[in-house]
């Protein structure tokens, strides 16, 4: 069972993707993070939430959806969305790897959410979505 948890849901628009940040964030604060932890969990969530924008729904509108939960000093967050999916994962988390060169994308996505979080797996079906779960525990004290 969890400390606390909070879900929520916005449409796939490049605009959301600060409301998205913002929130994780404030959600976050009940830890009393130092600014670097608070720093990274934002970056991670943006970098989660753009990869579903871009990648996940190229740019059409669909749901995005964040789970955020509390377990002690951990929190566990999950971007999901139900765009079209990634065929090759492990190509996906290489660095540097972009499926969208053409609009000059870094390919740093995965690597930045990997280095800012403890952990982060991806689950992921063609045509059907992808599911990110990220967990960081916080080492500040409150």
């Amino acid at each position: 069972m969890y400390d606390n948890s909070m879900k929520i849901e916005f449409i796939s628009k490049s605009q959301n993707e600060s409301f998205a940040r913002v929130s994780v964030a404030a959600f976050v604060s009940q830890l009393d993070p130092t600014l670097d932890e608070l720093t990274d969990v934002k970056t991670a969530v943006s970098e989660a939430v753009t990869n579903s924008i871009i990648h996940g729904y190229e740019n059409k509108e669909g749901i995005v959806k964040i789970e955020a939960s509390i377990k002690g000093r951990e929190l566990i967050l999950i971007v999901e969305d139900n765009g079209i999916g990634i065929e090759n994962i492990d190509m996906a988390m290489q660095p540097l790897y972009t499926s969208k060169p053409e609009l000059e994308r870094s390919g740093m996505g995965f690597t930045v959410m990997e280095t800012f979080m403890d952990s982060l797996q991806v689950e992921s079906e063609k045509n059907k979505g992808t599911r990110l779960i990220m967990k960081k525990v916080f080492n500040s004290l409150s």
